[in-house]
């Protein structure tokens, strides 16, 4: 783990040093931040993976990481982690193998490494300590003076955990039954609730036969006292269940969005280059359906059919042969449904395939706008919008009649279950087959009519089913792509000195006819400034890509000090790069914020000293607010110039050993690009640069310029060499500099033609 104390990301400048209660060693002046970090990094670690302390990021208002700040941090590195409270003796239950972290009273931590039940003692090792060194014993009167309880768990993920697992029905299902101690709250109220809803009908069973037959007082007013009493528990126990839906609602929507967004970042990025953004988008929202079913018509349906299990043995009980019917006719309302599943399911699928086609015209046309009005193009575009808004249309208007056949079945079934069945009870009754009196027949009428309303709604429930199942399957289409999660969370960590070197690779994309770059190899030494040219398709992006490991399924190798490139932890390479490209993304927010995206626990001072190095102080200065100005969506507010200089700022705020510019200067004015490539001996010192440019005059002064053609390696060497014996470098050096043939220098230059 590389131990970047003195930059540790969150660490409060203010906040007091510690060295630690127990085992004090190495390294005394680190703050109590850097001792929790490390202490839960060397846990880490324990389970074969090494976390950067620099990547934690601090919360506002913490003067030191707590529990929950440092389980976030675990789990999103691919641990399981969780933050307990123990006791002394707790301590005496784990495997002396697995490290505990033990948060002190101070703010520092200690990792108890093992435990003596018959001493009386637990084995603590400083975050700083050697692994060499041993750990140091604890009694208990000790450790409860420095130590409230506070320890953090950690250990291996096993297999996928949830947040890896392919996004399905099956994983939804989970979600929603590990909130056990919810729906069983919730499924207790309904089930009173329905028990209470008998009362209801009994009573009137009651006001008839007792009552109105013998003109009973004193019965109707016990009856409206047991009326009014289970009207208030009615209302109470209402309230209570509406409460707790709510909170279990709420708590899904958090896990599905949360799930949602963690996963599309974890995408890699030539899924978001193959697919379009207003498809993948529309595929993504399709995360409300399934939000609205499973917290809105599922769960109210599920619980409202716990009913059943109250009702139905009432209605036996009271008339066997009418409960008979009824369930007959709720079955038939079921099988009318089945039928009709899967026709409505095609045309269900046809619909969402064409709203995301309508969706993905109107995303293009709003981030091409510029374009559009620049070009006249808005008939056109409304012709295309006006062809995906009929098609569907016409989807969902098939949809919807065929679905409107099973509800239109089956609404004479509901008015029987719920009114019929009285007219066929007092048949019954006239001729003599039903023992069942007036009283009952009305109560039994009011039992089925709160019995047909479930049963309906399972009904529409399969219904809505189909188009939830249909909405998954769009989600997943692109939450289940390979992530790059493994390649985030696992792999070396090494501290980079800058030296790169491609063996004998080749690399094909993944659509590609040809190799994008063949058998090429070369070796970099660190701190070169390297140059690379070639013409249109030559690789030269491709390279780039590849260092930054955004392609990984290539032949040969790919090292950085020695280390293969899949070996390396993504996050932890992305991060020590800088990386500038040729139409870089401002956020909104400020020009500070913009800067020190990369690490947000940076100063002012960090950002004016990276805008200072990219040349960009001086128009900052000139803003009404400077490093406080807001920068608007799409960077309208500020020229292409100045959003290019702050991207490289933003690059340079890491002080990374490798920076990447990839026709960086391109989109510079002529003042802007001289004063950045003024700059870049200075941006280069002690760091690799690699600067692929199609301007040869900003090469000039690399170390080394490597030609490319076609995919293969042509030459490598500096300007003066390449001009006197790389012909393909030569041309297009001429090309570019042809408005200098007058020049004396230029006609010796001119002169090695071919």
């Amino acid at each position: 783990m590389d131990d970047h104390s003195s930059n540790t990301a969150g660490a409060n400048p203010e906040e007091p040093d510690a060295g630690g209660e127990f085992g004090q060693g190495g390294d005394e002046t680190l703050t109590a931040t850097e001792l929790r970090l490390r202490a839960v990094a060397s846990a880490a670690r324990f389970f074969g993976v090494d976390l950067d302390i620099n990547d934690y990021k601090a919360r506002p208002g913490e003067p030191y990481p707590s529990p929950a700040a440092l389980v976030d941090w675990l789990r999103g590195q691919g641990l399981i982690a969780k933050a307990v409270k123990l006791t002394w003796r707790n301590l005496f239950t784990f495997r002396e193998t697995t490290p505990v972290v033990v948060l002190l009273k101070d703010g520092t931590a200690g990792l108890v490494v093992g435990a003596d039940a018959r001493s009386d003692v637990v084995w603590i090792k400083s975050p700083t300590s050697r692994d060499s060194e041993p750990p140091v014993a604890v009694d208990r009167l000790r450790l409860e003076q420095a130590w409230a309880g506070e320890a953090v768990l950690v250990r291996r993920t096993v297999g996928l955990d949830d947040s890896q697992a392919p996004f399905t029905l099956g994983w939804i299902v989970k979600q929603v039954t590990t909130e056990k101690r919810f729906i069983g709250q919730i499924a207790w109220a309904s089930i009173v609730l329905a028990a209470l809803g008998i009362v209801p009908a009994f009573i009137v069973m009651g006001t008839i036969d007792r009552v109105l037959e013998f003109n009973s007082i004193n019965t109707f007013w016990m009856l409206a006292t047991i009326l009014a009493v289970m009207m208030f528990f009615e209302m109470v126990l209402g309230w209570a269940r509406r409460e707790l839906i709510l909170v279990l609602s709420t708590k899904l929507d958090a896990k599905l969005n949360l799930h949602l967004f963690s996963r599309l970042l974890s995408l890699p990025l030539d899924f978001f280059e193959r697919n379009q953004a207003g498809e993948t988008i529309s595929r993504l929202s399709q995360i409300s359906r399934v939000r609205e079913f499973l917290t809105g018509k599922l769960l109210g349906t599920v619980l409202d059919g716990s009913v059943l299990l109250v009702f139905i043995p009432f209605l036996f009980y009271m008339e066997s042969l009418l409960a008979t019917i009824t369930m007959a006719v709720a079955g038939l309302m079921t099988v009318i449904l089945i039928v009709f599943l899967r026709p409505i399911g095609i045309l269900v699928a046809q619909f969402v395939r064409a709203e995301h086609k309508k969706a993905a015209v109107i995303t293009e046309t709003v981030h091409g706008i510029r374009t559009v009005k620049t070009l006249a193009l808005e008939p056109q575009q409304k012709q295309v919008w006006d062809e995906r808004v009929a098609e569907a249309t016409g989807w969902r208007l098939a949809a919807g009649r065929l679905s409107n056949w099973p509800q239109t079945l089956n609404d004479p079934l509901q008015i029987f279950m719920s009114r019929g069945v009285v007219v066929l009870g007092a048949f019954l009754a006239l001729q003599g087959n039903s023992g069942i009196d007036r009283g009952a027949l009305i109560a039994f009428m009011i039992l089925s009519g709160r019995v047909a309303g479930p049963v309906a709604g399972f009904a529409r429930l399969i219904e809505d089913f189909q188009e939830v199942r249909t909405s998954i399957g769009q989600i997943a289409k692109v939450l289940n792509n390979p992530p790059e999660v493994r390649n985030v969370t696992d792999g070396m960590r090494p501290r980079f000195e800058g030296r790169i070197a491609f063996e004998d690779l080749t690399f094909t994309y993944p659509l590609g006819s040809r190799p994008a770059l063949q058998q090429m190899s070369f070796d970099i030494p660190p701190g070169t400034m390297l140059g690379l040219v070639g013409r249109s398709g030559s690789g030269k992006s491709t390279i780039t890509r590849l260092l930054q490991g955004v392609n990984r399924e290539y032949s040969g190798a790919v090292k950085i000090d020695g280390v293969e490139m899949r070996e390396i932890n993504l996050a932890h390479l992305r991060r020590s790069l800088g990386v500038v490209l040729q139409d870089n993304f401002l956020f909104r927010g400020t020009v500070k914020e913009n800067i020190i995206s990369g690490r947000p626990g940076l100063t002012l001072e960090d950002s004016v000293r990276a805008a200072r190095l990219a040349g960009a102080e001086e128009f900052i200065e000139r803003m009404p607010q400077g490093y406080d100005t807001w920068i608007e969506e799409g960077s309208a507010n500020i020229s292409g110039g100045q959003r290019q200089r702050l991207a490289i700022a933003r690059a340079l705020i890491t002080n990374p050993r490798i920076l990447i510019l990839d026709e960086a200067t391109s989109a510079l004015d002529p003042e802007s690009e001289a004063l950045v490539n003024a700059n870049l001996v200075r941006i280069g010192k002690g760091r690799t640069m690699i600067i692929v440019s199609h301007r040869l005059s900003s090469l000039v002064n690399c170390d080394l310029i490597m030609v490319l053609e076609r995919g293969t390696l042509v030459d490598v060497a500096p300007h003066h060499v390449l001009l006197e014996r790389c012909s393909i470098y030569r041309t297009l050096w001429n090309q570019q500099n042809r408005h200098m043939g007058n020049t004396p220098g230029a006609q010796q230059v001119l002169g090695h033609g071919e």
